[in-house]
């Protein structure tokens, strides 16, 4: 499955590899990332990850870095391979 993401977060040195830690950890592949600065504090990152686990394993751990103040999921799609089998 292909889960899109949505992450408001305060932009510090740290908190990109706080996120491709804890996607990594919890078995996800990050096949996308877009990050915007929205001020000179804070900012928006969208993220695609695929895995076979279930989404909310990764928000409910995203939303508890210090960083990110908000964790929305957009969208899940079957992967082109899971949907042939």
């Amino acid at each position: 499955m292909i889960h899109a993401l949505e992450l408001e977060l305060h932009q510090r040195p740290e908190v990109l590899e706080r996120i491709l830690r804890v996607a990594r950890h919890r078995g996800f592949k990050i096949i996308k990332m877009n990050m915007r600065s929205t001020s000179d504090v804070d900012a928006t990152m969208e993220l695609e990850v695929d895995s076979e686990r279930t989404v909310d394993l990764l928000s409910n751990q995203l939303t508890k870095l210090v960083d990110v103040t908000q964790c929305r999921v957009l969208s899940s799609t079957q992967t082109a391979q899971t949907a042939s089998l």
